[in-house]
C-alpha cells in the first residue's frame, strides 16, 4: 500500500522536495501532524502526499482533501495531477461547508433532512433573527435588547466553539447579560422556524455533518483525510475531522500554529496544540526551511515568535541567499501625513527600481487605517486595490437573484419571499406579511400558486407583480427541449424579465445587471442549481470582478490589505503601517492572555508576508477620529511586539511633526518672551 513511486518517473512526486518535507510525504498512514512555518512549502507537501497516495493505488474517491477555500483545493489538486499519471479528477477536495453541503445532500436522509434544504448566509441568518425579535416583541420592552447582527455573533459563537450561551456572554458579550432569557427565546424560535422553512445556515452544516459521523457509518466513507490550514479549524471541524477518522489511520494535517489569528471566528489554535493527545500516535514533522524570504525578514519573524506562548517551537531558516538583502527598515514618522507621505515615496521609488506595483503590498490591522495613505496615493495617481471589504455575495443585487433562485429551489424559503417580494414598489413588511400569510407557508406548491394567482399586494404595485409572476413562469416553462432550464438559463430569465424591478430599485442598474451577466458564466459550470446555490453561498468570489475572470489591465496597482486578508499571500515588498501599540496589538484584544497572543501571531503573518523588503512605520502623532473635525489624537509608541527587537532593524526618525516644523518664525522666542513682558510694562 505504502511502496514509493519510481525515481525514474518524470512527473514522481518526488521532484523538488527538501528532506523534511520528504518526510511528511513518506510517512505512514497517520495520523500525521505537519507544523508548516511560513513560506515552507506546505501547498507542495500536501499535493504530494495526495500524488503518492494515488501512485500507491488509493481509490480516489475514498481521499478527502480539506481547505479553507476552494480556490486552495483546487490548486492543491491541479499540483497532484501533475506529480502523477493517476487522474485527480474523483479526489474529493474543497472547503468544509462545500464538503459537508455535498454529503448532507447524500446522506442527509439518515437525519431528516430533505433534500431541497437551502442554505442561509450570514447576512440571511441576520435577516431571520430580526424577524424573529421582532415577533417576540423584544424590541418593544422599552430596553436596549441586542440588535440582529449580534445576536448572529453570540448565536455563531456559542455553536463552534461548543460554549455554553452564559459564559460566552459573560466572556465576550457582558452588556447583553441581563437580556439572557430573551436571548435564549430567540435561539429556540430560530431554530423552530429553520426547520419549518427547510433552510440550514453555516454552523447547521458543520452540525449536522458531525452528527452523521458520530450517529452513522459516515466513518467508513473515506480511507484518507488531509487537512490544510489546520490551525483555524474551530471545535466543530475538529470534531468532523476526528469522527471521520476516530482512530486516526489516514489522517494527515498541515498547518501552523503561528498563524492561528482567526480566534474571533471561533477558529481554536487549540486543536493543533491538542492534536498529538487527540490521536496519542501521531507522527510529527517540522517544516522550517523558508523558499520565500530573505533571512533579515525571517530573524524579524523569528524573534517575534520566540517571545510566543502556547505554540509548538519552530525557527525559519531562509533558503535563499543573498549576501546584500537589506536589513528591514523601522519608520517613526511625525504623523499619519508623514507616513504616508513615507510610504508613498518608497513604493514610487521601489517602482523606478524595477519593482511592480503589483509586487508591493501595504498591510495594516484595520481598514480605516489606510485612510490617510489613500488619500496620498490617489493625490499621487497611484493606482491600488483594497481587500477587505465587501464581498460579491453581501452586494443587494446579488442577494436578489441568490433569493430568486432559492424559491426555485425552496418554495418555502420565507426569508426568500421577504427580499423578492420586497422589491414591488409600495410593498412594505405588512404587505409582505400578507402575502406569506396568503401563500401559507410552508408548501411545496406555494410558487406555482403565486405564478398562477398572484398575491395580495397594493394596488400600486399591480403592475411589478406581473413583471415577478412573469420572472417566476420564464423560470419554470421548459427549455427549448422539453427539459428544466439549467441554472444559468435562469439567471438569463431573472436577468431579462425581471430588469425592470432592479432599474427601478437601483440607480446604477445597468452595472448590477451585468454583474448578474458574469454570474451566468459562472452558474454554466455547476451541475444544478442547488449546486451553483452552494458554491455562492459557501465560497464566494471576493470582488464582482472575479465573475469575469482576470481584469485585462495595461496599468499596474499596489495592494492595500488588512493583515487577515493578507494571510496566504506574499509580495516582494511590504509595509506595516500603524504598527504603534494600541493597534498592533489593538487594544481591544488585551483582556485576554490568548488575545495578546493572537494580535502576536498577527505580526508574524504580516512580517512573514515580505520576500525581499520590510517597513514597519509607526506615526508618533495619530488621531483616533479621522472623519471628524476635532484635533482628538493622541501620541505612540512603536508596538510592544517590536521594541524589544529594534536591532534588527534600520531605523528612520522623523523627529518632529510637520505641524510644529510648519509654525516655526523666526525670533518665536523673542517675541513669546516679548508678549509676556508686556503683561506688566
Amino acid at each position: 500500500m505504502f511502496a514509493t513511486a519510481s525515481v525514474g518517473n518524470e512527473r514522481s512526486w518526488r521532484t523538488g522536495l527538501d528532506a523534511a518535507q520528504l518526510e511528511a510525504v513518506t510517512a505512514g498512514p497517520g495520523p500525521v501532524l505537519v507544523i508548516a512555518g511560513a513560506g515552507s512549502g506546505k501547498t507542495k507537501t500536501l499535493a504530494a502526499r495526495v500524488a503518492r497516495l494515488l501512485e500507491d493505488g488509493a481509490d480516489p474517491d475514498r481521499i478527502l482533501l480539506l481547505t479553507f477555500s476552494r480556490r486552495a483545493a483546487k490548486e492543491m489538486l491541479h499540483r497532484a495531477g501533475a506529480l502523477t499519471r493517476v487522474r485527480t479528477a474523483r479526489v474529493w477536495g474543497g472547503t468544509f461547508h462545500a464538503i459537508g453541503n455535498r454529503l448532507l445532500r447524500e446522506y442527509g436522509h439518515a437525519l431528516g433532512l430533505p433534500a431541497s434544504f437551502t442554505i442561509l448566509d450570514a447576512g440571511d441568518a441576520s435577516d431571520l433573527f430580526g424577524v424573529i425579535r421582532t415577533d417576540l416583541g423584544l424590541a418593544e420592552r422599552g430596553r436596549r435588547f441586542p440588535r440582529k447582527e449580534t445576536l448572529v455573533d453570540i448565536y455563531s459563537r456559542v455553536v463552534n466553539a461548543q460554549e455554553p450561551l452564559a459564559q460566552v456572554l459573560k466572556e465576550r458579550f457582558p452588556w447583553c447579560e441581563q437580556e439572557a432569557d430573551g436571548i435564549r427565546d430567540t435561539f429556540a424560535a430560530y431554530l423552530e422556524r429553520k426547520a419549518e422553512l427547510s433552510v440550514l445556515d453555516y454552523d447547521d452544516i458543520l452540525l449536522y455533518w458531525r452528527a452523521l459521523v458520530t450517529d452513522s457509518h459516515l466513518d467508513a466513507r473515506f480511507d484518507h483525510v488531509l487537512v490544510d490550514e489546520y490551525q483555524d479549524t474551530n471545535v466543530l471541524q475538529a470534531d468532523v475531522v476526528a469522527g471521520l477518522v476516530p482512530d486516526g489511520r489516514g489522517l494527515f494535517v498541515v498547518g501552523d500554529d503561528a498563524q492561528a489569528i482567526y480566534g474571533f471566528r471561533a477558529a481554536s489554535s487549540a486543536n493543533m496544540i491538542g492534536f498529538p493527545e487527540r490521536f496519542p500516535s501521531t507522527a510529527l514533522v517540522r517544516l522550517e526551511r523558508n523558499y520565500r524570504s530573505v533571512q533579515p525578514v525571517l530573524d524579524v519573524a523569528n524573534a517575534v515568535l520566540a517571545d510566543a506562548k502556547g505554540i509548538f517551537d519552530k525557527e525559519l531558516r531562509a533558503v535563499r541567499v543573498e549576501h546584500h538583502a537589506a536589513r528591514p527598515t523601522m519608520g517613526q514618522l511625525a504623523d499619519e501625513s508623514s507616513e504616508a507621505q513615507f510610504v508613498c515615496d518608497r513604493v514610487l521609488d521601489h517602482r523606478e527600481r524595477g519593482v511592480a506595483l503589483r509586487d508591493q503590498a501595504v498591510l495594516f490591522r484595520t481598514g480605516h487605517h489606510s485612510a490617510r495613505l489613500e488619500i496620498e496615493l490617489a493625490r499621487r495617481n497611484v493606482p491600488f486595490v483594497k481587500y477587505g471589504g465587501l464581498k460579491v455575495l453581501e452586494t443587494a443585487h446579488v442577494k436578489d437573484l441568490v433569493a430568486f433562485l432559492r424559491l426555485l429551489e425552496n418554495p418555502s424559503d420565507e426569508l426568500a419571499w421577504h427580499r423578492v417580494l420586497a422589491l414591488l414598489d409600495g410593498v412594505g413588511p405588512a404587505s409582505v406579511r400578507r402575502v406569506i400569510e396568503h401563500l401559507a407557508l410552508p408548501d411545496a406548491a406555494a410558487l406555482r400558486r403565486f405564478v398562477d394567482g398572484g398575491a395580495p399586494v397594493p394596488k400600486r404595485s399591480g403592475a411589478d407583480l406581473d413583471v415577478l409572476r412573469a420572472t417566476f413562469a420564464a423560470c419554470l416553462a421548459p427549455a427549448g427541449d422539453g427539459e428544466p432550464l439549467g441554472p444559468a438559463q435562469e439567471i438569463e430569465a431573472i436577468r431579462i424579465t425581471a430588469a425592470p424591478l432592479f432599474e427601478q430599485r437601483y440607480p446604477d442598474a445597468a452595472v448590477r445587471l451585468e454583474d448578474l451577466h458574469q454570474l451566468e458564466g459562472v452558474a454554466a459550470s455547476s451541475g444544478s442549481r442547488a449546486a451553483f446555490l452552494a458554491d455562492v453561498t459557501l465560497d464566494p468570489p471576493t470582488l464582482t470582478s472575479d465573475l469575469a475572470g482576470p481584469p485585462l489591465l495595461d496599468d499596474d496597482y499596489l495592494i492595500l490589505s488588512t493583515i487577515h486578508s493578507a494571510k496566504g499571500g506574499e509580495w516582494d515588498v511590504v509595509f506595516l503601517i500603524h504598527a504603534s501599540d494600541g493597534n498592533v496589538p489593538s487594544d481591544m484584544s488585551l483582556s485576554t492572555q490568548e488575545g495578546l497572543e493572537e494580535e502576536r501571531r498577527l505580526l508574524y503573518v504580516a512580517v512573514t508576508r515580505a520576500r525581499d523588503e520590510l517597513y514597519v512605520t509607526y506615526p508618533l502623532r495619530y488621531y483616533h477620529r479621522p472623519r471628524q473635525l476635532d484635533d482628538a489624537h493622541t501620541y505612540g509608541q512603536v508596538s510592544r511586539f517590536l521594541q524589544p527587537h529594534r536591532s534588527l532593524f534600520e531605523q528612520h526618525v522623523e523627529a518632529q511633526p510637520d505641524s510644529l516644523r510648519r509654525s516655526e518664525i523666526t525670533g518665536g522666542p523673542d517675541r513669546v518672551r516679548a508678549s509676556v513682558a508686556a503683561l506688566w510694562s
